[in-house]
């Protein structure tokens, strides 16, 4: 492509991590004349321009979402839109505040977090320098996942990815100093995995599956002060065994979970888990917990996804913390102190989605 020719000034440039991005890409083109009329026909697409890279990020946004739809590679990088901007909404990072995603996958979350800081507001030069080189910041362990999650920031407008490829899991908690944290952690961790026991080594609470130990990671690189909005599968609620309960007590003692909400099946496509998103704030401990129950009504499916407006109430309930058909609050102090059981039951016994 045209301007990224020239060799690379600097690590945190845009030539730099269009390097990146081909560094992990392996070619599998053997015809030299076919390389040639793909090369020729890469080199036509200009996308320079503010609009020209609007255009191309909805495209290449349109291809991860159809990849999770597949439920094939991208399906587990892939949190549906939506439910990001409605997060990003409630966790409402302000400008000069630090990201970070440790299980970046399509860099949904940073991409939607650049989108929402920038809308509204002219803001300054030394702002749009700040959003550019230190706002947003993740890590991915996966080479697919790294390169779609680059380039998709590259497409919205961050020039400089801070994005490291990287398995987050294998960094020692205790190693982690107040320097190293951020005033924001928002994320969709994989489900299901599981690690080996040297790198659950790395962690107080151990345990083989990958969403528990990453949300130790959440919980313990957010600055005191700083807040959490964490998707994860919702048997994470009420499961009994003691790294989840263990979790559960640690959760509560440490940070002020304020907010869980309640995603009905069909929410993430191409793949049958049911999930929550926990909100958080670290520091203080939980006096009182808001539920939300998101019923759309219908049952979704590939034809029928979430939406924005989908979503709608709960954000602007979430505001106040009311109470609704679809909404409650738990005081903490009801919470069993054994088993630390965050179940939702809704008091009004609506139907569960």
């Amino acid at each position: 492509m045209q301007g990224f020719t020239q060799k690379a000034s600097g690590p945190n440039t845009i030539e730099y991590k269009i390097g990146a991005i081909f560094g992990e890409i392996k070619n599998k083109i053997q015809s030299g004349y076919n390389l040639r009329d793909i090369i020729d026909q890469i080199d036509e697409l200009r996308f320079r321009s503010q609009t020209e890279k609007y255009e191309l990020s909805h495209l290449y946004e349109a291809k991860i979402k159809n990849m999770g739809n597949a439920g094939r590679n991208g399906g587990e990088y892939y949190t549906p839109r939506p439910l990001i901007r409605a997060i990003v909404q409630v966790v409402n990072p302000k400008i000069g505040e630090t990201i970070y995603d440790p299980a970046v996958g399509s860099a949904g979350f940073l991409c939607e977090s650049y989108d929402y800081l920038r809308a509204g507001t002219k803001l300054t030069p030394k702002q749009l320098n700040q959003l550019q080189t230190s706002t947003f910041y993740g890590k991915e362990k996966k080479s697919l996942a790294y390169v779609i999650g680059i380039m998709n920031m590259i497409l919205h407008g961050i020039e400089a990815p801070n994005i490291q490829h990287t398995n987050t899991l294998s960094e020692n908690l205790a190693d982690v100093q107040d320097r190293d944290r951020y005033d924001i952690v928002m994320a969709n961790p994989p489900f299901g995995g599981k690690e080996r026991a040297e790198v659950q080594q790395n962690f107080n609470i151990r345990t083989g599956e990958t969403a528990f130990l990453f949300l130790q990671h959440f919980i313990k690189m957010i600055r005191a002060g700083g807040r959490g909005g964490v998707v994860i599968k919702n048997t994470f609620l009420s499961n009994t065994d003691n790294a989840s309960v263990s979790l559960r007590k640690l959760l509560l003692k440490t940070c002020n979970l304020h907010t869980i909400l309640d995603c009905p099946s069909g929410t993430f496509q191409g793949a049958g888990v049911k999930t929550v998103v926990l909100f958080f704030d670290k520091g203080v401990p939980t006096r009182k917990i808001w539920y939300y129950q998101l019923d759309p009504g219908r049952n979704m499916g590939k034809t029928n996804p979430l939406n924005d407006a989908d979503l709608a109430e709960f954000i602007e309930l979430q505001k106040t913390k009311a109470d609704s058909p679809k909404s409650w609050s738990v005081d903490a102090k009801s919470i069993d102190q054994t088993t630390f059981d965050l179940s939702v039951k809704n008091p009004d016994g609506a139907k569960k989605s």
